[in-house]
């Protein structure tokens, strides 16, 4: 029975629609149609092969199962993966990818020959709606096609298939020099059947779209490798029709291996989308910021005073929390939730983050929008009356609600940047009011969120944790990096909130039995991006060399292809938490442009 890997093991494609992740043994355990956020056709990711998987490799595993590759890459800066098996008969690749949508959504696989003659095995298993539903599987001519609901998947191949087990194999033997095409298509089921897939020239495609796209990277720097195959990243987990972006492409991967920190990130974080948005911005990527910024406009549209801290892909507002007691989760860690119930809390942060990423937008010389400045002012309106209250926070406890430092740090940035706009003339504004304003919100945030004892700000007002966010307050302008209190923050976090490896946790939680501040129990592995935010501190400060190591050290963990969770854990030695993670690969090219532009690197 196949059993899933570690999630460090799989490797990500997607069509900037929706994604699949591929282990190294060459099975699709985790494949949502036709969106991102649609029921899983193959779920085993989160279950057993009985919830969906699709198999493709040599037989030459026990039972019949392929071993996992002995190697794999991407083609070049692209999203198409090759996978390889040395077997005792030959060598075979197996190339896997989905091309950029124009029709249909096909996850394509192409089996190549490469020396001897290798036995394969194709075994695929549909299962609908997160793994809950045996769809019909029947045969139309020569095509393979499975039914339940809504939904039909249809399979196309030239080899034989045959069905055992409420399965569809294939056994076939590749020669040299042969190519054997396997592609499954999405189609409404009460529509006509997807045209037949072109597998050549779909990838043909496939591999000019990502070429053409990464050569508008800006960024030419020692980590370009790292900071490129961080980009393509981010761009897959942009869905293209809207222009949203997703914070990970997957839900329920734990936080915390057995724990229940379980959550569906398949959304739009209007904080992630952010800072997304800056790190495109920052390495070339207009085109990626306008449509955000679009996406923005029509999400939010004329009801700023509400506006929510997340949406679904398209703007959708209802994003209501289930969960689905039919999978045992990955390595057994329930609940599987789908769904976000962090939809409905406040998190006062979120308006500085937006407001930020539309002034870098405006600052790198996008087009201006009458409407996103206007919707700007309505923000720091809304800020204006709203920015003493206590909220949920960056990290969205779920525990009674604090007046959380990082939260009134943003709200300051929020009330800054629209102060700096009406400075420059671009809007209109009450300058004055909003810059008592600003110097009301600085005073209070460091008379009431800083230990004068300890030399730090805390997490939240009153409180003595710390907490990683406060990393940002020198990256945000909010003091200067030379600041006492910011070197002092900062060597406290280090003290207090990292492991014995260096990397950082979010904040204290509360071990394995009580609820801690997140109203949550168990712990959870150190927060990546908190590490990447402590390099770039120690680059401003003027501790480069500890940032370089550190920021290495952080590069380190990324997988054979260069892909980060939200988390490592320093206990099991692995990455936790869903995958791949936006909030970990946007401070990697941040960190790294920060360390070029300061000359820390080494070679």
């Amino acid at each position: 029975m196949h059993v899933a890997g570690r999630i460090e093991d799989y490797a990500l494609i997607g069509d900037m629609q929706t994604a699949a992740l591929v282990c190294r043994d060459g099975t699709v355990d985790w494949l949502c149609l036709p969106r991102f956020d649609s029921p899983a056709v193959f779920a085993g990711l989160l279950g057993t092969e009985e919830h969906g998987f699709w198999r493709l490799g040599p037989v030459n595993g026990p039972g019949g199962r392929p071993a996992p590759a002995d190697r794999r890459r991407y083609r070049g800066d692209s999203l198409v993966l090759e996978s390889e098996w040395d077997t005792p008969r030959g060598t075979v690749r197996v190339i896997d990818f989905m091309p950029p949508r124009d029709g249909a959504p096909q996850l394509i696989r192409i089996v190549e020959g490469v020396s001897g003659r290798v036995p394969m095995r194709s075994a695929l298993r549909m299962r609908f709606s997160y793994g809950w539903v045996v769809p019909w599987v029947h045969k139309i001519d020569d095509r393979t096609v499975a039914v339940a609901g809504p939904d039909s998947v249809w399979l196309d191949t030239e080899a034989e298939t045959y069905g055992k087990d409420l399965t569809t194999y294939s056994d076939f033997t590749v020669s040299p020099g042969e190519r054997i095409a396997f592609t499954i298509s999405w189609e409404p089921s009460h529509k006509q059947p997807p045209a037949v897939a072109d597998p050549e020239g779909s990838l043909e495609a496939t591999e000019e779209f990502w070429r053409e796209w990464v050569e508008h990277c800006t960024y030419h720097g020692p980590y370009r490798d790292a900071v490129v195959r961080s980009l393509i990243t981010l761009k897959a987990l942009t869905y293209a029709p809207t222009g949203g972006i997703v914070a990970a492409p997957t839900t329920s991967l734990p936080e915390c291996l057995g724990g229940v920190r379980n959550w569906d990130y398949r959304f739009t974080w209007l904080r992630d989308a952010a800072i997304t948005l800056s790190s495109l911005l920052r390495t070339g990527y207009r085109e990626e910021a306008r449509a955000w910024r679009e996406w923005l406009l029509r999400a939010v549209a004329g009801d700023p005073e509400n506006l929510q801290i997340m949406y679904g892909i398209a703007g959708e507002r209802e994003l209501g929390e289930n969960e689905l007691h039919w999978l045992p989760g990955y390595e057994n860690s329930r609940p599987v939730r789908v769904g976000n119930g962090a939809a409905g809390q406040l998190q006062l942060d979120v308006y500085g983050e937006v407001t930020e990423a539309l002034h870098l937008a405006h600052m790198t010389g996008l087009a201006r929008n009458d409407y996103a400045s206007l919707l700007q002012l309505k923000l720091i309106q809304w800020v204006e009356k709203h920015w003493d209250e206590p909220d949920e926070g960056i990290w969205e406890v779920r525990g009674p609600r604090r007046h959380f430092v990082h939260s009134k740090v943003m709200t300051w940035v929020a009330v800054d940047r629209t102060v700096k706009l009406i400075e420059a003339g671009d809007v209109d504004g009450p300058l004055e009011r909003w810059k008592d304003l600003r110097e009301t919100i600085h005073r209070d945030v460091c008379e009431k969120g800083y230990d004068k004892e300890r030399n730090t700000f805390t997490q939240s007002y009153g409180s003595q944790e710390l907490d990683a966010s406060l990393l940002l307050i020198p990256q945000m302008g909010f003091l200067p990096p030379d600041d006492k209190r910011v070197i002092g923050t900062i060597e406290a976090i280090q003290r207090e909130l990292s492991t014995e490896d260096g990397f950082v946790l979010r904040y204290p939680t509360s071990g394995a039995d009580d609820l801690g501040v997140d109203g949550l129990e168990g712990e959870e592995g150190a927060f990546l991006a908190c590490s990447f935010w402590l390099a770039d501190d120690l680059a401003m400060i003027g501790r480069v060399d500890e940032a370089r190591k550190l920021f290495e050290k952080l590069l380190s963990l990324r997988n054979d292809l260069g892909l980060l969770a939200e988390e490592w854990d320093p206990k099991a030695q692995r990455q936790v938490g869903n995958f791949p993670q936006a909030f970990s690969h946007v401070p990697l090219i941040d960190t790294a442009l920060r360390l070029t532009a300061s000359g820390a690197y080494g070679g």
